[in-house]
């Protein structure tokens, strides 16, 4: 097994973080540090993260969190900030990652799992899952602004796109995304000078925010988790 899917199968992270932990020298297999991408390891061989040893989870898990404000979603802040992930360790002890992110200031879900290759079906852009936010503001909403971020907006050379955009009323947005870049829905609402005052993710593909309170979690049904991946145009099912 090349070592970013042992790693991604062992809950490290999904495949492509963890070749970035193997390029940056955190990995060693038998005590030999390791920053060549695809090498070849068995189940014979010791592998560490930090000189902890890690081995292929025996049973994946797959966790919706609706995530509160005030919580980064990585495994660790540099800056001593509350993790999302750490609302998940009293009811878990598989070590789970987020797929994909939520800014600190938003809300919303996001989902948690220790399995390598779903988590990088549902993040490839290839995916083309749909993320949905419902935007609250400040100030009223500028009537083209739903218009113009359906058809494109550039800014500052970076081209953002939504699938759709709907008005609730003046200061209340629905929008979908399927390639959230950084900050997408801010950025575009700053660009117009509008002020956001929440932002929460409220579904991802067939799973929707409904019944689940603000940080609160719940394991992902079978189903659930078929659809999220019958919904990604890069992947298929047969796990499931």
């Amino acid at each position: 097994m090349r070592l970013q899917a042992y790693l991604a199968r062992s809950g490290v992270a999904s495949r492509r973080a963890s070749e970035e932990y193997i390029a940056s020298g955190r990995i060693s297999v038998n005590g030999k540090i390791v920053t060549t991408l695809g090498t070849k390891v068995s189940s014979a061989d010791k592998v560490a993260v930090d000189g902890k040893i890690v081995s292929p989870e025996k049973e994946f898990r797959y966790v919706l969190l609706n995530k509160p404000a005030g919580y980064v979603c990585s495994l660790s802040d540099e800056k001593g900030r509350p993790v999302a992930s750490d609302l998940l360790k009293s009811a878990y002890a598989e070590r789970l990652y987020n797929v994909g992110r939520l800014d600190m200031f938003s809300t919303g879900l996001i989902i948690f799992t220790n399995d390598g290759g779903f988590a990088a079906t549902l993040s490839h852009p290839s995916a083309e899952l749909e993320k949905e936010y419902a935007v609250e503001t400040s100030t009223h909403i500028p009537r083209t602004l739903a218009a113009d971020f359906e058809k494109g907006i550039r800014i500052d050379n970076v081209f953002y796109r939504c699938i759709k955009a709907e008005e609730r009323n003046a200061r209340k947005m629905h929008i979908v995304l399927i390639e959230g870049k950084n900050r997408e829905i801010r950025r575009v609402f700053e660009y117009y000078q509008v002020g956001i005052k929440s932002l929460e993710r409220v579904r991802i593909g067939n799973v929707t925010v409904n019944g689940l309170k603000r940080g609160e979690f719940r394991d992902l049904t079978k189903g659930e988790v078929r659809g999220l991946l019958a919904l990604c145009k890069n992947s298929g099912t047969e796990r499931f």
